[in-house]
């Protein structure tokens, strides 16, 4: 029976191999390595416009593709609900809707199953290392090995940990714990065990690192790299990332202007900023020759900080990248890497405080990069993570595959979703998922696999995007997009093909339009509703109430 079951997948991946247009007799079932980064921006990488040292991931883009207009959730629970289940996040109660509840406490109903359910069938073991922030436990969940890093507070000395689903004792102050070096670690060790005792299956592996997120803490040997790199200040190095975008060719978008109210302190007013983190911070972003010399000092060594971690996660890549080399098992794992959300603008203090005595970017500093920073790492597009602008949405996609992809450091501006993931994965497996599980109905999602677009001039067509997170909203319908931000809620309409950076609302000039859309993201809302408060634990309800009232109006 495992001999038919692996002759039919073979002859399963032979045609696909022929549609992406590769030598099919080099290709097996691959394995899967999909890499998040966490509150990463779009032009942070050095293959997409950034200053920052990415040498391993700007070899993969190198070797195969990138995408220019790919979409998460702007937010990281719900982006990574979406990833791993092929779903909307508010489909599956992962995100909150009026009347309804959910979001980062919120419950899957039983049916909506993460990957590794519906690739265990066709022979892949799964293994995660790092962020995990899904309901339930990654065991439980179909991975048969997990470190799973809860504590977004602290990347030196985490107390929230786990490995194999069972708590571990927090991390000692003081000791050589850094939180992109344990996920790498973990992950090398699956890999070597996967080699040594099931080289004969192919592999899942969900490698979720939590930098860039703030805390910006680094290595101090990693934020000395970047000490003089941002003393310019963000207005000349964001300049230079546009530049470098459409040298490239990445996109030939506008530059947005930088926007004073993008600003999500969400814990601290700007007396609180002043009095606990100290005069060189700033609630604004403002042209950095208006800032003090003090300020642009402490704002210049943030972004050092985020541009060390950014690096730091590279070079633990490169070493997951090498176990592969060692297992000759890197060319025939398509990986994947994006972020979760765009880059964030919040300035909070949380965990141990911040010690403002202390070097910036050690472990007793608490800090954000600001919107300043954030808009940077978002350069060119508008707002940050939280936003469904697209500088909340839009995330670098690296895909590389050589035994399944011949192009060559190659663009796609191919539109896509998180929700387009998982049906990709499991194409390319050789399977689907099934009509049911258990015996209940699996109801269908709205993703759609992007194998087509892995070759030249391949193209999938989406009927929509949609989005909502905490009032803001937005669909996207072939290159129009509607989006609305709170707390303003007027719609703004945007033809994102002329105008990628969203700076010409065209909303007053095209009222049909912006009726059509908004009509389709009312619709699309009621579908999702309906579908969220299905099957839900009894205790769902009590457990997370969520808002009671309906959204607010949106003006036109």
């Amino acid at each position: 029976m495992l001999q038919r079951m692996t002759l039919f997948l073979a002859a399963g991946m032979f045609a696909l191999a022929v549609q992406v247009g590769v030598a099919a007799e080099s290709v097996s079932r691959p394995n899967i390595l999909i890499i998040l980064a966490d509150d990463l921006g779009y032009s942070d990488l050095g293959c997409y416009g950034g200053e920052i040292q990415t040498p391993n991931l700007d070899a993969l883009a190198k070797h195969g593709l990138r995408f220019t207009q790919f979409a998460n959730t702007a937010r990281c629970w719900p982006s990574r609900a979406a990833l791993l289940t092929g779903y909307y996040a508010q489909q599956v109660h992962r995100d909150a809707l009026p009347g309804l509840g959910g979001g980062g406490a919120g419950v899957r109903q039983s049916w909506a199953r993460l990957l590794p359910d519906f690739l265990r069938p066709l022979g892949y073991r799964a293994y995660h290392s790092g962020k995990w922030h899904v309901d339930g436990q990654p065991l439980e969940n179909g991975f048969d090995h997990s470190y799973r890093l809860d504590d977004q507070d602290r990347h030196f000395s985490p107390r929230v940990h786990w490995e194999d689903d069972v708590k571990l004792p927090p991390v000692e102050p003081g000791t050589n714990f850094y939180s992109s070096i344990a996920i790498a670690d973990h992950a090398v060790k699956c890999l070597k065990e996967h080699a040594g005792k099931f080289s004969a299956q192919p592999f899942f592996h969900y490698l979720a690192f939590t930098v860039p997120h703030f805390p910006v803490q680094a290595l101090p040997e990693d934020i000395a790299k970047y000490r003089e790199t941002y003393r310019d200040g963000w207005d000349a190095i964001r300049q230079r990332r546009w530049e470098r975008q459409r040298q490239s060719g990445l996109l030939t978008a506008a530059l947005s202007a930088l926007e004073p109210e993008g600003t999500r302190s969400r814990s601290l007013s700007a007396a609180d900023l002043r009095d606990r983190l100290g005069p060189g911070e700033v609630i604004r972003v403002m042209p950095w020759p208006d800032l003090s010399p003090a300020q642009q000092e402490f704002q210049a060594a943030k972004m050092a900080v985020h541009a060390a971690m950014v690096d730091r996660m590279d070079h633990e890549i490169g070493r997951v990248l090498d176990q592969l080399r060692a297992m000759k098992a890197l060319d025939n794992t398509i990986i994947l890497f994006l972020s979760d959300n765009g880059a964030s603008a919040e300035q909070m203090i949380r965990g141990d405080g911040h010690d403002s005595s202390a070097p910036v970017g050690s472990a007793k500093s608490f800090l954000g990069i600001g919107p300043g920073w954030s808009t940077v790492a978002n350069t060119p597009l508008r707002f940050h993570k939280s936003w469904v602008h697209e500088g909340g949405i839009s995330t670098p996609l690296i895909v590389h595959w050589p035994a399944g992809i011949k192009a060559q450091g190659e663009l796609r501006t191919n539109p896509g979703h998180l929700v387009d993931l998982a049906p990709t994965l499991l194409e390319i497996a050789g399977g689907k998922k099934p009509a049911t599980w258990h015996g209940e109905k699996i109801p269908a999602a709205p993703g759609r696999s992007l194998v087509h677009v892995f070759k030249k001039d391949g193209t999938v067509a989406q009927e929509y995007f949609w989005w909502l997170h905490e009032g803001n909203r937005a669909i996207r319908m072939g290159d129009w997009k509607l989006v609305s931000r709170m707390p303003e809620s007027r719609w703004e309409l945007y033809n994102l093909a002329r105008d990628r950076s969203e700076t010409k609302n065209l909303a007053a000039q095209m009222p049909e339009k912006v009726r059509e859309l908004e009509s389709a993201w009312t619709r699309h809302l009621e579908e999702f509703s309906a579908l969220a408060a299905q099957d839900l634990p009894p205790q769902q309800g009590a457990k997370n109430p969520g808002p009671k009232k309906a959204l607010p109006a949106v003006k036109p």
